[in-house]
């Protein structure tokens, strides 16, 4: 029975051993459904809750069953701030990270396989990756202005150098593989043996990048909003934080960001599981 069911494995794809893994680990598992929990609270949030404005009776009031995070000094319902908020943290992180995996992807695969630009890109990344990130992300947004597509592209800017090194790495291994070799030799263009070879074997760590560097999308988002380079007209759960921040309610009033917090520490936590179960898979460590 065990060699039948060794044998049946051996047959599986790939694609199929990584996710009979996968599925194994009800740790990644769990955190794949939470992280699709807070992508349908980004996509519903309207349905969900009234976005958050104006000024209400009850301010300051605890979590209760009225108002299930509490409100703000200013009456505004916290739960309907974390869940718009969901929405632009979600937003920011995804469209920084898709735009620094592109960046990350391009050189990372340009270095590997035109060995002549693989010493100035790799001089490229290893300064990117040695500069002062946080205070230069902050000087960027400042004399850019606040806005939700300006963080998005200041944190892409500053995300992508480990992408190209990850992807680098990969890519340098598929170069000298006999397929490649007989693509050039029967004339097959670089763009060609990039797009056909190159792209397919690097995918599975770019699926890995992509988790993580969504979850430090989120965090740089956190951080820039809180220090108030955020877009003030939108609801971030660092924007919430600076808010709280702002009117003395880290002290006095514990709800407002005690959720927004748990938030960012659950979307990060997930993110982090995740890319560990499915790098365990993707290697067969996981259940062998």
């Amino acid at each position: 029975m065990t060699a039948l069911m060794t044998a049946a494995t051996e047959e599986l794809t790939p694609r199929r051993r990584t996710w009979s893994a996968f599925r194994r680990n009800p740790l990644g598992v769990a955190s794949g459904i939470v992280l699709l929990l807070l992508a349908l609270v980004a996509v519903f949030a309207p349905l969900i809750a009234p976005f958050p404005e104006g000024y209400g009776a009850d301010t300051s009031q605890p979590p209760s069953a009225a108002h299930w995070f509490g409100t703000d000094d200013i009456g505004q319902d916290v739960f309907a701030q974390v869940v718009w908020g969901t929405r632009v943290s979600m937003a920011v992180g995804v469209s920084a990270s898709v735009l620094a995996i592109v960046i990350g992807l391009l050189i990372g695969v340009s270095a590997a396989y035109f060995r002549r630009l693989d010493t100035p890109l790799g001089v490229l990344v290893d300064l990117s990756l040695s500069l002062p990130v946080l205070p230069l992300m902050i000087l960027v947004a400042a004399l850019a202005g606040p806005s939700v597509r300006t963080l998005a592209v200041v944190i892409a800017l500053f995300s992508w150098p480990e992408v190209a090194r990850v992807v680098r790495s990969q890519a340098l291994s598929i170069v000298p593989m006999p397929f490649v070799s007989a693509a050039k030799v029967v004339g097959g263009s670089a763009l060609w043996i990039v797009r056909t070879h190159l792209l397919p074997g690097v995918i599975p760590v770019v699926g890995v990048s992509v988790v993580l560097t969504t979850s430090r999308a989120v965090l740089a988002e956190a951080g820039l909003s809180f220090l108030g380079l955020g877009d003030p007209n939108s609801w971030s759960w660092g924007t919430i934080l600076h808010k709280a921040q702002q009117s003395g309610s880290l002290a006095s009033a514990w709800w407002t960001t005690l959720f927004p917090s748990l938030a960012i520490l659950l979307l990060v936590l997930s993110t982090t599981l995740l890319s560990v179960a499915y790098n365990d898979a993707r290697n067969h460590r996981n259940g062998s």
